[in-house]
């Protein structure tokens, strides 16, 4: 944990992200497409939806439910991996940049608020 950012503290930061996010206009996600979304642009591809499954321990059905809703907002897409085509690869996209780009955004606004406001 970073120095001087307790549990509660942590929580209360996310918490506040939060609900700048529900706040807003756009999609409302779940923890697991949130976690799906974030793990695909903060992690090295490729990213296929086995290998997605085993790195969040979720079953494959799972993602691809989770796949299917972020893929529905643009977040993300599919692609037969040419290499070998028993596997779908999971790439990013502009439009998934963009709204990761914004809930940053939402995120340090969060924690520059929880600091001026001297915590939870």
């Amino acid at each position: 944990m970073p120095p001087g950012l307790s549990g509660t503290a942590a929580l209360d930061l996310w918490r506040r992200a939060l609900v700048a996010s529900v706040r807003r206009d756009g999609p409302d996600l779940s923890a697991r497409q949130l976690a799906l979304l974030l793990t695909v642009y903060l992690t090295p591809p490729p990213h296929t939806v086995r290998g997605l499954a085993a790195h969040l321990a979720v079953s494959k059905p799972a993602i691809t439910r989770a796949l299917d809703r972020l893929s529905q907002e643009g977040f993300l897409k599919r692609k037969i991996d040419p290499s070998d085509r028993r596997n779908v690869l999971v790439q990013r996209t502009v439009r998934g940049s963009v709204h990761l780009s914004e809930f940053a955004d939402l995120v340090t606004r969060s924690a520059g608020e929880a600091m001026g406001a001297g915590g939870p």
